[in-house]
């Protein structure tokens, strides 16, 4: 069943197309990614979603519900992290969750929810004086307190260093596993990669591709690359002769063999069969910035610094 329903959704600003014809569903109990450079039009889709912004053409559905024309029956299901969150600095905690709980019918008990985000001890703690990390659990909680069926959470892990980053992923996994449907808006690959289910990778306002993380990095059809040093001569011929292999290069003692289906298990076999020994070997995944890159001409981390308005 598709929580989200977004179709040939199109918004414009000052005659500046920014969102163009994007349509994807949300399955429920999924983690789908919407996936793009920074200005690729991320923010201003989930936020038609959410019914923040009017598109200028398209339709989006939760629940099966107009974001615009049922906003309180949106807004009882699905809970909402923008990309810029405020609140008052000198405010506890408990003060901010307690005080988005009083906006719903039926809350979760704030300091329930606290201890469950492994932020029961900082309760009394003013806001201002939390880590990253711990800022963006209260974003989470924020999101949660309303007994949600559905989330957005949009570059939530932006600006955190990296061990904070992935305890706020394991939050992510936890709350899926817990039955919510989670629409997650980020640029960063690695994310995408390891919490999506599916994805839909947009660039300067288009759909791009839209799959499971795997499939669109096995579509692009890159060859595998590996990369070993031995300390006994391997011949050029023992490699070529492999029907995976496509090609060897050799540098400083170190030898590339690229090839494509089962070149590793390949080259395993027949380095054992001669008795061989690698001293050092790197297998080089194909990754989704490799399929980004295939897909668009350029790399994500290059989109980074545009000054587009997403």
């Amino acid at each position: 069943m598709a929580v989200i329903e977004v179709d040939e959704l199109t918004k414009r600003y000052e005659g500046k197309t920014v969102v163009d014809r994007v349509s994807f569903a949300v399955e429920e109990g999924e983690i789908f990614a919407i996936l793009g450079p920074n200005g690729a039009g991320k923010t201003t889709t989930v936020e038609s979603i959410a019914g923040l912004r009017t598109p200028d053409s398209g339709r989006t559905t939760v629940f099966g519900f107009d974001p615009q024309t049922d906003r309180d029956e949106v807004r009882s299901r699905l809970g909402v992290q923008l990309q810029e969150s405020r609140f008052q600095e000198r405010v506890t905690v408990r003060e901010v969750v307690e005080t988005f709980a009083a906006l719903y019918p039926d809350p979760l008990d704030a300091m329930g929810l606290l201890d469950r985000l492994g932020l029961a001890d900082k309760s009394d703690t003013q806001y201002r004086r939390l880590s990253g990390g711990q800022q963006q659990r209260v974003s989470i909680a924020i999101v949660l307190v309303g007994r949600p069926q559905a989330v957005i959470l949009d570059e939530l892990t932006t600006g955190l260093d990296p061990q904070a980053r992935r305890e706020t992923w394991s939050l992510v996994e936890e709350l899926r596993q817990s039955g919510v449907t989670i629409l997650l808006v980020t640029h960063f690959m690695e994310e995408a990669e390891r919490l999506a289910d599916r994805l839909a990778l947009i660039d300067e306002g288009r759909l791009v591709a839209l799959d499971t993380p795997q499939d669109l990095i096995d579509s692009i059809g890159l060859e595998q690359r590996i990369r070993f040093t031995a300390s006994e001569s391997v011949e050029d011929a023992w490699l070529t002769g492999l029907a995976e292999v496509s090609g060897v290069a050799r540098s400083n003692g170190e030898i590339l063999v690229t090839g494509n289906g089962k070149l590793l298990f390949s080259l395993v076999s027949l380095l054992d069969r001669h008795g061989i020994v690698p001293t050092r070997f790197q297998v080089e995944q194909t990754t989704l910035d490799d399929a980004f890159v295939a897909l668009t001409g350029r790399r994500l981390e290059a989109s980074e610094d545009e000054e587009v308005v997403s």
